[in-house]
């Protein structure tokens, strides 16, 4: 277990990765977040979740492992029940035009897919929910051989034990319960499916399921269920592909929790956090009378390493959902005067910057400087956003190594340049005069020049 206090995006400190958050304010008063936890460099997600709580959105904790794959007795167990996951007699928009991509290629992705679906896999857990009913939590969960089940424990944290195998198959699971106490479930990727959950919450009837309650053709549906209620309006919101590819979280309304839906926008897009950005998950909650969205971004230049991110979001009269950008300062206010920010908390990156990892024997590494921004290229620009004084702004202070020349604007303002002639992989500090009338701002650095430049941290004054 750790405990830190935060309030800047990404929320957990570098060398944790939980993606794919549900967030629930449980009956303790605390909210807690369930989610996948990256830690391989082949694929997404681990065979563990932890969970993250907090009381107050700036102390948290990391608790044990709640769940292990290991765990699952049916798990490459050839006699277990099998569901199928992906219709393929049924290819939507998305899946024809990888197909038609993979026999230009001369590939069969089917057969592959197939293929794969064969062999035996590490007992990896995908996207988690989890709700309490009558003093028992009820943890949600989905493998890579398209089983889904469901395990329970006496607190929210953990441990979850005696899974139970529901009949299903797919991802990214979602639970909430209604008014008038009846509980539904959700799952599904490029179809989604729901359905009325038993009293006992750990089984349903398959005859009494509902499929394409949201679709990619009508609703961008792609992945990653997830459902509240706002006044009389359900929300169902998920991975939406209106922009191409799964980058954002998108939102679906209906007066009834089995639908019929109407699209309404996407609430945040993560597309602009990392070169090789490519999906989203999360879902909204309501923490002291504040809408969040809780969403994730990647780093280190690939689509794994996806970090916990959270935004305030406004939800109007109408029950539209406004599109809020990513930001550095997360929960909080802005960065003040003074405050450092560190090179990782950069929240839009264009170019080939990316946010990278030290290695184990590197020298930002024994400074503390575990992520850093690497592979900065001339044009590449790094996007900060809030900066707050009330005085002009007057001074950069940039911890970095390599040489280059960063151009410094502030609200599309120049400010001023900063400079370094340091060696590729020695850390050395530099400043430089701005000027910028005080308030509020975007900081954005643009690289002018750059020869193994490298960022470790910013400070504003």
């Amino acid at each position: 277990m750790e405990h830190f206090k935060n309030m800047r995006n990404p929320v957990l400190p570098p060398k944790y990765h939980v993606p794919d958050s549900e967030a629930h304010v449980m009956p303790d008063g605390k909210l807690y977040i369930y989610g996948s936890f990256d830690n391989r460099e082949d694929v997404f997600c681990s065979e563990k979740y932890h969970v993250v709580s907090t009381p107050d959105m700036e102390n948290w904790t990391i608790h044990e492992v709640a769940f292990t794959g290991q765990q699952v007795p049916w798990y490459n167990d050839p006699e277990a029940p099998r569901y199928p996951g992906i219709d393929w007699s049924r290819p939507t928009p998305f899946i024809r035009k990888m197909l038609e991509s993979a026999r230009e290629n001369g590939d069969d992705m089917k057969e592959k897919f197939e293929q794969e679906g064969e062999k035996e896999k590490p007992a990896l857990l995908f996207a988690p929910d989890c709700l309490e009913r009558g003093g028992t939590y009820y943890l949600y969960f989905c493998m890579p051989d398209d089983s889904e089940g469901v395990a329970v424990s006496d607190w929210p944290e953990w441990p979850f034990t005696d899974p139970v195998q529901l009949p299903c198959g797919g991802i990214d699971p979602a639970v909430f319960i209604d008014d008038d106490g009846q509980a539904y479930y959700y799952w599904g990727q490029l179809f989604s499916h729901g359905v009325k959950l038993n009293a006992d919450m750990v089984s349903f009837d398959p005859e009494e399921i509902r499929d394409n309650l949201v679709t990619e053709e009508e609703h961008f549906f792609h992945e990653g269920s997830s459902m509240r209620k706002i006044g009389d309006t359900y929300y169902y919101v998920y991975a939406d592909m209106e922009r191409g590819k799964p980058t954002a979280l998108g939102y679906s309304t209906g007066k009834s929790p089995l639908g019929p839906f109407t699209y309404r926008g996407i609430i945040i897009d993560n597309g602009d956090c990392d070169p090789a950005s490519w999906n989203n998950h999360g879902s909204i909650e309501c923490v002291n009378g504040q809408w969040y969205v809780f969403y994730h971004r990647c780093s280190r230049g690939v689509q794994q390493h996806r970090r916990l991110c959270i935004e305030p979001i406004t939800i109007h009269a109408d029950g539209t959902i406004d599109e809020v950008k990513m930001t550095s300062q997360g929960a909080g206010e802005p960065f003040a005067p003074g405050e450092t920010i560190y090179g990782y908390q950069a929240c839009g990156l264009k170019g080939t910057v990316y946010i990278g990892v030290e290695d184990e024997d590197g020298e930002a590494k024994r400074n503390a400087y575990r992520e850093k921004l690497t592979c900065i290229s001339p044009g590449d620009e790094i996007i900060f956003r809030y900066v707050k004084q009330d005085a002009p702004w007057s001074e950069i202070v940039c911890t970095c190594a390599g040489s280059g020349r960063l151009k410094i604007l502030l609200d599309d303002v120049e400010a001023g340049t900063v400079e370094t002639a340091g060696t590729p992989g020695r850390i050395r500090t530099v400043s430089a005069p701005i000027s910028a009338p005080a308030g509020e701002r975007e900081l954005r650095l643009k690289a002018e020049e750059s020869d193994g430049l490298e960022i470790m941290e910013i400070v504003l004054k």
